[in-house]
């Protein structure tokens, strides 16, 4: 039995991509550059652990769980049954 956009049994195919998908997404989203010692939507300052764990970082845990929270998936069907399209 075919499932979506695969050959009969190449579910992994799709699992695989899947994941690809998400690691890439999530490499996109990392800020790169330069970081900051303090927020910048906040003006609090970061902790140090979390400027050595993401040199890059410019917001507070507090600021960047706000940030993360605001966002929605793009919720792409690669299965395509008919059960999945009508949620």
């Amino acid at each position: 039995m075919a499932g979506g956009w695969t050959r009969d049994g190449n579910i992994q195919d799709q699992i695989d991509d899947t994941v690809s998908d998400g690691v890439n997404t999530a490499r996109a989203r990392m800020a790169g550059g330069i970081g900051s010692p303090t927020c910048d939507d906040c003006g609090e300052d970061i902790p140090e652990a979390r400027r050595r764990a993401l040199p890059s970082t410019r917001t507070c845990v507090a600021c960047q769980a706000e940030r993360d929270a605001k966002l929605r998936p793009a919720g792409f069907n690669r299965r395509g049954s008919k059960d999945s399209q009508l949620r």
